[in-house]
């Protein structure tokens, strides 16, 4: 895939016009504030994995709806003192996989939680969370069009609740110091962790990578592929719902959200990438912040030959020198 978008001096600027519904923060402040009604109840059983310098942890929480959430936490067995935590949020299809597959932050010497998504899990990494639909409108396949002809059934609502318990979820663990929370994520899991830092107003960081659900409008008419191909298809077929669809969106794209976020940040993009456009990618970071009382510190790592794989394991070295800046020694 050549370089198909905005050449790199205007992707730089590039800040398009948000479309923000009015009841925007009321809604959200709703959303949390119900999901807050049933009691967080985070439980922490330890497991074996045959890793013998990590002690990991079985984490159930209650999510949006009081839905059972899973979730991994694991720690560095050599530790000391309340350690900082990074809070991971997955890919799109994907769970939290097995105990064992994910130890990077852990060996780093970090508090590590990866949070199942609710309804994934089954394309190419085992999750176990269910999510009950409450909408039970027609959907197409996959889970972007799940109740979107409204935002208080659309599936990333639930999503996006559950990111913030998670927060909460680790932090309620004793072995974690609360005020040193990052959140990370690819993909579908970065625009997740954008979602957070836009809700949770007192993180420590955010390390987004090739983040989905950003402008909405621009990536559905700009590609074709998945998933952002499911709204594609799902309005090629209900020709009649284009601005309800689109006002649900409005409520989820992270590029809003990420408006409202305090936490210094650090994303990625592939210049090459047809899931994620980058133009997309850039309205959230040209965006980040800008609503909040002082605008946080905020870095982008570009990889011009890159499609949606992003830097990989060139962007963990980055992630890892950019927390140590950040947040000292463990």
């Amino acid at each position: 895939m050549a370089q198909y978008d905005l050449p790199l001096a205007e992707l730089r600027t590039y800040a398009p016009t948000l479309s923000i519904p009015g009841d925007f923060a009321e809604f959200w402040a709703k959303t949390l504030d119900d999901t807050r009604a049933t009691p967080l109840g985070a439980t922490f059983e330890p497991i074996e994995t045959g890793l013998t310098v990590l002690e990991t942890f079985d984490v159930t929480f209650a999510g949006f709806g009081g839905t059972p959430v899973r979730a991994w936490l694991s720690l560095p067995v050599n530790r000391s003192g309340p350690l900082p935590a990074v809070v991971e949020y997955v890919g799109y299809g994907g769970g939290r996989g097995l105990p064992h597959e994910r130890p990077l932050w852990a060996m780093a010497g970090y508090a590590h939680l990866i949070m199942d998504i609710r309804g994934q899990g089954s394309s190419w990494c085992v999750g176990e969370t269910p999510d009950p639909d409450p909408s039970g409108e027609p959907a197409h396949p996959g889970s972007m069009t799940r109740g979107i002809l409204a935002p208080e059934t659309y599936y990333y609502r639930r999503v996006f609740a559950d990111a913030v318990r998670a927060i909460e979820a680790v932090r309620a663990h004793e072995t974690v110091d609360s005020t040193r929370i990052v959140v990370t994520g690819g993909s579908q899991g970065g625009g997740i962790a954008l979602a957070a830092a836009g809700l949770v107003a007192d993180l420590a960081g955010a390390m987004p990578d090739v983040p989905f659900l950003c402008n909405f409008p621009r990536a559905i008419t700009l590609i074709d592929t998945d998933p952002y191909g499911e709204i594609v298809r799902y309005l090629k077929t209900h020709r009649d719902q284009v601005e309800q669809v689109m006002s649900t969106l409005s409520y989820f794209d992270v590029a809003t959200l990420g408006r409202s976020a305090t936490a210094p940040a650090l994303f990625s993009v592939g210049l090459m990438d047809d899931i994620c456009p980058p133009s997309t990618v850039f309205t959230a970071y040209n965006h980040y912040g800008t609503a909040a009382p002082s605008r946080p510190a905020r870095e982008i790592r570009e990889y011009p030959f890159n499609a949606h794989e992003g830097g990989q394991g060139f962007q963990d070295i980055e992630k890892m020198r950019w927390l140590k800046a950040l947040l000292g020694s463990c």
